[in-house]
């Protein structure tokens, strides 16, 4: 017999955010959670709030918009 997970003891997304947080209780900012074809947003300051999933391609590309627009030296 093979032990089965029952969903309520499945892990839930390890979620991080960027080092560039403040510097104070590091709760101005956003969290995210990498799923294998989504992503998962949520505010620091409400880990229980509400949560934004996107697809990993509209993630990607909104990522690397600011930095299209970005002065060039």
């Amino acid at each position: 017999m093979i032990p089965v997970t029952a969903p309520s003891e499945a892990p839930g997304p390890v979620w991080f955010k960027s080092s560039y947080s403040s510097s104070g209780d590091g709760n101005d900012c956003v969290e995210v959670a990498i799923a294998p074809a989504t992503i998962h947003i949520r505010d620091s300051k409400r880990p229980d709030g509400p949560r934004l999933s996107v697809a990993s391609a509209t993630w990607t590309t909104f990522v690397a918009w600011p930095g299209a627009f970005s002065p060039r030296a």
